[in-house]
């Protein structure tokens, strides 16, 4: 029998007769409407379905929004209606839950198997800003589980199953829908192992038949027993669900036969004090289970769930499983979450009071529960998962990662050669820079390459602590290897110098000296300025005079020589140096910038290798103590040579409009391109700043120099020195 939109009205007043019954049809004939044409694998129009899924979610006594959320729920998705068109139709929240089931059924398409199925559950949650677009999911899901056999293709039923069972059954239980739990789990069973379900209903059948006076007859019994203790209660009982059995009979590993609790008695009482003079009067008739004996009232379950269970050898000897709760707790049980519309009866501090929703409360923003029905989860909040994001492989695989996660995060929890390799990242298809913070949702793909290492300033943006380590030891294992070839070299040009050959041998007699463990650690010492590649020298030959130290070649230029700077002896060629990652053993000083095609020399810095600088940066004075921190350094011409440095000028331009934007072109159209721009004046007519241009070499920076100087805009341009 299908249902019908005047039933819905109905169904929907007779809770809450304040409801708006005129927007709910007009989102019936909405629904209709834009569903037209369109049948589902019954041959059915599909407008049923999302008349269905309004039902069950009224069924639940939920709000009018909720409801009219279900009839428009595939709209979006599958028809030619816009989020506007909804917002203004019917209201921003409506609009707002429609788009939220849509995206849920948009994640629904990955494949999710195995161990995937919890952070697939986890992403659902944190995607379900608001705890009702999770409610017209699961009813969603169960409608279309009610009518899965339509379905033709047995691979795609049982696919729809698995998903259901592993997925939506537990987000159920997690909110508390045990009815829809108990529902979605045995229509999975169904069609997962229809043989096994078919047996334990043969085995039901036959219980019922030989022992169903005695299921009568324990009901009568408790319930006498109760009433002579004072206590008006409701009795009943029930079989656990096929599936329940089922699991059991797996987990324990035991016969259909060796199960001595398939039947379960509820005892249902008015107040909390009842639950446990009900308990006492039990455990004062009949024997007890050792360790079956669980009170969820005091402490109730994560999702809230509350009720007293316990085991006893019962009447006519049987082993019987008796629960214990209060009408409101049945409800609750019964409907989780959605109990709140349910069971509006009682005082409003059983919710405030009691621990029943404390787990609810720091989930949900919850309003006082004597609103309005249809206000009352309006702004619920489901933040279980609030500080994680989830994000797909290319593969449909999904990965669970902190908040403000990066495409880096992502690409070393694949796997650290993936993050070591990581070139670039898509992220739904489009190219993001690798610093781009992650959303729930985002489908990701690593860009890789062979020849690509970590690069030392991932550290500043990734979150996880593998990422990090990671670029850490990278960068660790490669200054150990830069500061021991340029430890080594340095060490190398001193024994040149004074005409000693260099040997391994010879630097090993001084190891103890320097505390080392072996050659290498001195070569590393020496490279990272902790130790003095001339001290070392002056240990192997204590007795050496050293040769008085002469200045850099082209000593016939004493212009480019400043007063007061060591000069060195250039018997031999001066070290070369290469475009190495920058903070690793050589790198470049920011005050003068030092382009290929300047006169540079090293400083070495404790700690950190050896510092570029050009033979006139200023800077350079304050070295003029330490001679043995100075070394010869030429720049390297061979092919791993960096193809860009940065070269600092300074400008001053008219302060007119367009200016900015014309040098940022003049410079673009002489292939350099601005890394960084700092105004260091202003004034009503001009302007002062520094930029940074990533250029090849100094004739490179000087051809945009003198471009610079022709643009109309610009009143005075040069290289930066020493700022």
């Amino acid at each position: 029998m299908h249902q019908t939109k005047e039933t819905l009205i109905q169904k929907v007043t007779s809770y809450n007769p304040n409801a708006d019954t005129d927007l709910i049809a007009k989102a019936c004939d909405y629904s209709k409407e834009m569903h037209e044409g369109q049948t589902r694998a019954s041959g059915e129009a599909y407008y049923t379905h999302p008349l269905e899924v309004a039902h069950i979610l009224a069924d639940m006594r939920l709000d009018a929004d909720t409801v009219i959320t279900a009839l428009l729920h595939d709209t979006l998705e599958d028809t030619k209606a816009q989020y506007d068109d909804i917002r203004k139709a019917f209201s921003d929240d409506v609009a707002m839950l429609v788009d939220g089931v849509s995206k849920l059924t948009k994640i629904e398409s990955q494949t999710v198997e195995g161990k995937q199925a919890e952070n697939f559950r986890k992403l659902v949650l944190a995607m379900s800003e608001d705890i009702r677009v999770l409610l017209v999911k699961l009813a969603d899901r169960l409608h279309n589980m009610r009518t899965l056999h339509h379905i033709e293709r047995d691979d795609k039923r049982r696919r729809i199953a698995r998903e259901t069972i592993e997925i939506y059954a537990p987000l159920a239980e997690r909110i508390g829908l045990h009815n829809i739990k108990e529902e979605l789990e045995d229509l999975s069973f169904s069609y997962l192992n229809p043989e096994a379900r078919e047996t334990i209903t043969n085995r039901l059948s036959f219980l019922r038949k030989e022992g169903g006076t005695i299921v009568k007859n324990i009901i009568a019994l408790v319930t006498s027993l109760l009433k002579e203790g004072g206590v008006e209660a409701e009795v009943t009982g029930r079989e656990k669900t096929r599936y329940s059995i089922w699991r059991k009979m797996q987990r324990k590993n035991v016969a259909f036969e060796q199960l001595s609790d398939i039947m379960a008695f509820r005892v249902v009482v008015d107040t909390v004090e009842q639950c446990y003079h009900v308990l006492g009067i039990i455990h004062g008739q009949y024997p007890t289970v050792p360790g079956r004996f669980k009170d969820y009232i005091s402490t109730p379950k994560p999702n809230g769930y509350r009720s007293i269970h316990t085991t006893v050898i019962g009447p006519e000897n049987q082993r019987i499983e008796i629960q214990v709760r209060t009408h409101e707790m049945h409800e609750e049980a019964e409907l989780g979450v959605a109990a709140h519309w349910a069971y509006k009866g009682g005082s409003k501090d059983v919710y405030k009071d009691s621990k029943t929703y404390r787990w609810l409360r720091e989930l949900l923003d919850i309003i006082d529960v004597e609103a309005k029905p249809e206000e009352f989860l309006e702004n619920t909040k489901l933040e279980l998962f609030d500080d994680k994001v989830f994000c797909f492989t290319t593969k449909g695989d999904l990965i669970e990662l902190p908040d403000s996660a990066t495409p880096i995060d992502f690409a070393y929890a694949i796997h650290s050669e993936v993050g070591d390799k990581c070139v670039g990242a898509k992220i739904n298809g489009r190219i993001t820079p690798l610093n781009t913070k992650l959303k729930n949702g985002d489908q990701v793909e690593i860009i890789t390459a062979k020849n690509q290492t970590p690069s030392p300033t991932w550290e500043r943006f990734v979150v996880t602590g593998k990422a990090r380590s990671r670029i850490r030891r990278y960068i660790r294992q490669q200054q150990r290897g830069e500061y021991l070839i340029l430890g080594k070299a340095m060490l190398q040009k001193i024994f040149q110098q004074e005409d000693y050959k260099f040997t391994d041998k010879a630097v090993a007699g001084v190891i103890k000296q320097f505390k080392a463990d072996n050659v290498e650690d001195i070569y590393v010492g020496i490279g990272s300025g902790n130790v003095v590649a001339r001290e070392v020298f002056k240990a192997i030959f204590p007795g050496h005079m050293t040769a008085t130290a002469k200045k850099p070649k082209d000593d016939d230029d004493p212009s480019q020589v400043k007063p007061g700077i060591p000069q060195h002896k250039t018997s031999s060629k001066p070290l070369a140096i290469k475009g190495l990652i920058p903070g690793m053993a050589v790198h470049f000083a920011r005050c003068c910038h030092p382009l290929p095609g300047d006169r540079i020399v090293g400083i070495v810095t404790t700690g950190k290798g050896v510092t570029i600088h050009t033979i006139d940066c200023d800077t350079l004075e304050n070295f003029a103590d330490t001679p043995e921190r100075w070394i010869d350094v030429s720049w390297d011409d061979g092919p791993d040579s960096p193809e860009a440095h940065v070269g600092r000028i300074e400008v001053t331009i008219s302060n007119e409009p367009g200016a900015l934007g014309t040098i940022s072109t003049v410079i673009g159209k002489n292939g350099g391109n601005i890394t960084n721009l700092k105004i260091t004046s202003r004034s009503l007519d001009f302007w002062d700043m520094l930029i940074d241009v990533y250029v090849n070499d100094t004739k490179h920076l000087y051809n945009i120099i003198a471009a610079l100087r022709a643009t109309p805009e610009i009143t005075m341009v040069d290289r930066a020195r020493g700022r």
